[in-house]
């Protein structure tokens, strides 16, 4: 089968020709339809992330927001059968260590990170091997496309998992959104949803349109503008700083307008990844959080078992992720759209559609 695998970091992957996957005991294979391009697969193929013993290594095939068609089953699944169409999170579970247990499957204790490791291997390609399918395929709602819910992806679980139980946002509550790439723009739509007042803040213009028609309230553009000035305008808009501010991004810079965009009893939460010029570490202004009692927290993707809660706001039609799709691509134009993100040249989510 055809897919897309990393030789060498910040090389364009190779389009190349790779065995199909037998699914193990308890897993299952999938035939992919569609799957989003993240900025995730950008940092996997910068090699970023040896800081904390998460670099993708040569020979990985990337690509962790698929969604598709099962076409082979494990002697020891139960609930999952051929013929159904599943979507996959990327953060997967084992199903029985004590964090899924307690339905923290997003950090288990032996979970593997779809795309991203050799024993997980990705989805930008014609299938892809799911295990412990019972517990990490979830059945797609009757009426949405592949191509919509590859869309979905990581980005709205983890925007939906970030807002709801990591901000714990509330209705009314002011939402500032730092960084308006596919996560941030899903942040935006969720949070809009969830009833909250948001501002956007990133530095495209383009971006923060889309923001706008995703639900945004407010916008704040911080081309060429110091974080005090970007954090006054999200205070004045905010009247006093926002109850949740999420930074979407991962650069220092974002990180700590974020925090400096609270109000007191704010909480801060860390979505985006940082590159190699943080490393995995940014100075914060740590008197300042004790002082106002602000929490710093971190969202790492979804539970398996609360993607039902996801899966209802999109079928009331409360979320459209279809409505971020900008651009439809073949597997063959995945190097060259990894690529076009260095500079920020996307808007939006692109999803790969055609793999032969």
């Amino acid at each position: 089968m055809r897919a897309a695998v990393l030789r060498e970091h910040g090389e364009p992957l190779e389009i190349t020709d790779v065995d199909r996957p037998d699914p193990a005991p308890h897993g299952a294979v999938v035939a992919v339809e569609a799957c989003g391009v993240c900025r995730s697969d950008w940092h996997a193929w910068q090699g970023h992330g040896e800081w904390v013993g998460d670099r993708a290594t040569e020979g990985q095939i990337l690509g962790h927001e698929p969604a598709g068609r099962v076409v082979a089953v494990g002697d020891h699944v139960d609930r999952v059968r051929e013929g159904d169409r599943v979507a996959v999170p990327f953060n997967l579970g084992d199903g029985s260590c004590p964090q899924c247990l307690s339905g923290h499957g997003n950090v288990c204790e032996d979970g593997l990170a779809l795309g991203f490791q050799q024993e997980a291997q990705g989805a930008f390609a014609e299938a892809v091997h799911v295990p412990h399918a019972d517990y990490n395929a979830m059945a797609l709602p009757d009426g949405v496309s592949a191509r919509d819910m590859a869309a979905l992806g990581c980005r709205f679980m983890t925007a939906f998992h970030a807002l709801t139980a990591r901000g714990e946002v509330g209705g009314g509550d002011w939402v500032a959104v730092h960084g308006c790439g596919g996560v941030g723009l899903s942040t935006v739509h969720i949070a809009d949803a969830l009833g909250a007042q948001v501002v956007a803040v990133d530095i495209r213009d383009a971006a923060l349109d889309l923001a706008d028609d995703l639900g945004a309230d407010a916008v704040v553009n911080a081309a060429g503008r110091d974080g005090r000035a970007v954090t006054g305008d999200v205070r004045s808009v905010t009247n006093g700083g926002a109850h949740v501010s999420v930074d979407a991004l991962g650069v220092a810079e974002t990180c700590r307008n974020s925090v400096f965009s609270l109000r007191r009893r704010g909480t801060h939460v860390q979505v985006g990844l940082t590159t190699d010029e943080e490393r995995g570490e940014v100075s914060l202004p740590v008197e300042r959080l004790a002082m106002m009692e602000a929490d710093f927290r971190g969202a790492r993707g979804m539970p398996p078992t609360r993607y039902d809660e996801l899966l209802r706001l999109l079928e009331s039609d409360a979320i459209e992720p279809g409505r971020l799709v900008r651009r439809e691509v073949s597997l063959e134009a995945v190097p060259e759209r990894l690529a076009a993100m260095t500079d920020y040249e996307t808007t939006g989510v692109e999803v790969v559609t055609e793999f032969a």
